[in-house]
């Protein structure tokens, strides 16, 4: 009976090792937040501070690497106050500014990384670690129009910020690998910001 009992205890911690193994090789890749703040600046803007911890999994360096790029969209949305929010919403239907769009490219002569934020901002990285690092970093980042939020206390406003890797922008055949495989599908999903008034 001991025999079976220490068998038992073994095949139990054998399992959680596993099990932990698994869970911590599942959580290496992927998107997760390193910072997210906001200030609320004295026009009653809010200015978006953000930095991310992304890695790939090996699919999509291997694809990185023979010259597919890889395309990242950072979004924030407005929960609270609700009459802002609403007003938000419909001026992001009109006119898109709740997002910033990340390009990430490698260049096999050079052997380097390139980081495009936008269409205008550019930057080259030596290491893909360091260009990861730059993908969903920004500072000072200046959304709602106007005077949005003059008069509303910092507690009274609720705003997250997601990055997340856009798979309508890859080619064709990789759109159907994302669809897919889960580990092609990287977002760190909606992450709230921690607001403070200027």
């Amino acid at each position: 009976m001991a025999f079976f009992t220490r068998l038992s205890i073994k095949s139990s911690l054998l399992f959680a090792c596993l099990l932990c193994m698994s869970i911590t090789a599942a959580l290496a890749e992927g998107i997760s937040t390193t910072r997210a703040q906001a200030n609320i600046t004295s026009n009653g803007q809010l200015s978006i501070n953000t930095r991310f911890n992304t890695q790939l999994p090996d699919q999509l360096k291997q694809a990185l690497t023979q010259g597919v790029p890889l395309n990242f969209d950072l979004n924030y949305q407005l929960t609270a106050p609700t009459l802002a929010s609403y007003r938000n919403r419909i001026n992001n239907l009109i006119g898109g500014d709740n997002l910033i769009q990340y390009k990430l490219a490698y260049h096999p002569l050079t052997n380097r990384y390139r980081v495009s934020m936008g269409s205008t901002f550019s930057t080259e990285y030596n290491s893909l670690d360091t260009a990861l690092r730059a993908v969903g970093a920004v500072a000072n980042w200046r959304v709602l129009s106007n005077g949005t939020l003059s008069g509303v206390s910092a507690n009274e406003v609720r705003a997250d910020v997601r990055l997340s890797l856009s798979i309508s922008q890859l080619p064709k055949p990789f759109q159907i690998n994302a669809l897919t495989s889960h580990s092609w599908q990287l977002d760190s999903g909606w992450h709230r910001l921690i607001i403070n008034a200027d």
